[in-house]
């Protein structure tokens, strides 16, 4: 009798701490066939199958909490990032390059340590109709699909509608292997403590018809920084500044935003032959429910360099049908015309596809959306 009462006891405890806790594997495959125009340096033609984006970047991951009793809460998140037209990793050929992070949380919000997106990416979350999109606004700003930091602390926290974060980071980024965004900046140098460092603040309001962030994200160089990013000293910083809204109107979803930036590292030249340093990105999109399966989704991006020559103008359209709640299928088509020494591509679904400096380019692409 007394082994049945403990037998019983210890299922029932099991149930308990089952009800307690959690895990979840989570993921979306995501693979696309890309054609793109007028690719350098011979102006021909590319048909390929991108690795890094379709209409969202591949990814798996596990996503655990546990309930430790007056209102607090034990998380963490692993998630990687894949080729899936090769099946290789991506961010650096890391296991959990996109996120990987343990953190607390109650209703005061949550503190996460480790690998973890930048405030610039929930800020943009709203008003970024296309998101990482081959063709969208990650082909302008290579950051803007990649803002992620290492060694991060970060906090969120929601009160009725009203969103606040930051990150800070001790170094952002060790890796630069098949990371578009990479700069191989490491940072956690005794010999140079502010090397490397990231910060990013967050203010952002959500309503069911409406919403607007403000965020603010600022790299620092280091020594030992990849050159083409410029930041090739700690005192060089990259600051970007996101001021975004969205609205919900009679079932279409309306986008808008302007992305500064000043970038100490800059490549782009003023009329004068100085270092241009000052960029805005202006986008507009909308997306429009054609009926419950089928979604029509655009946007038009505006890239300007302060007294500079150099410009980018992008229109991008995307189609999907949805087969099911968990699979879809999708075309996308976007162009670009570039001013000055740009050479922006269409698409930054892949490295390689860059067009001539001045040049313009059109992109079609389509593909296939499964998640789990």
């Amino acid at each position: 009798m007394q082994k049945y009462i403990l037998g019983a006891g210890l299922a029932l405890l099991g149930t308990v701490a089952s009800a307690q806790s959690s895990l979840t594997l989570y993921g979306v495959v995501d693979v696309a066939v890309e054609h793109l125009s007028k690719t350098s340096p011979n102006g021909d033609s590319l048909t390929r199958m991108p690795g890094f984006t379709g209409s969202v970047p591949s990814r798996f991951g596990l996503r655990g909490s546990e309930d430790l009793g007056g209102g607090l809460r034990a998380g963490f998140t692993l998630e990687s990032g894949f080729g899936a037209d090769t099946g290789s990793f991506n961010q650096g050929n890391r296991l959990f390059g996109r996120q990987a992070f343990v953190n607390l949380s109650g209703n005061w919000g949550s503190v996460m340590l480790g690998r973890q997106y930048t405030m610039l990416f929930h800020g943009l979350l709203g008003s970024d109709i296309l998101g990482p999109n081959a063709f969208g606004s990650g082909s302008l700003d290579v950051y803007v699909p990649n803002a992620r930091t290492d060694n991060a602390i970060g906090y969120l926290g929601t009160f009725s509608g009203v969103t606040v974060g930051g990150t800070y980071s001790t170094g952002r980024d060790a890796s630069t292997a098949g990371n578009p965004g990479g700069t191989n900046c490491g940072g956690e140098n005794a010999t140079d403590k502010k090397a490397c460092r990231e910060w990013s603040t967050l203010l952002k309001y959500d309503s069911p018809s409406w919403g607007a962030a403000l965020a603010v994200d600022e790299i620092r160089g280091g020594a030992g920084s990849w050159a083409p990013a410029g930041l090739i000293s700690s005192d060089l910083t990259d600051r970007r500044i996101s001021l975004g809204a969205y609205a919900k109107v009679a079932g279409v979803k309306l986008g808008a935003g302007l992305l500064s930036r000043d970038n100490d590292g800059s490549g782009a030249l003023k009329k004068d032959g100085t270092a241009a340093k000052r960029s805005d990105m202006w986008y507009v999109g909308a997306a429009y429910p054609v009926t419950p399966k089928v979604t029509v989704d655009g946007q038009v991006f505006h890239l300007k360099y302060k007294d500079s020559a150099n410009k980018s103008l992008m229109f991008a359209l995307r189609g999907t049908y949805a087969l099911s709640k968990r699979t879809a299928v999708y075309a996308t088509a976007g162009s670009i015309d570039n001013s000055g020494t740009q050479n922006l591509s269409v698409s930054n679904a892949a490295a390689g596809g860059t067009t001539v400096a001045g040049g313009n380019q059109i992109g079609l692409a389509t593909g296939i959306r499964h998640s789990f």
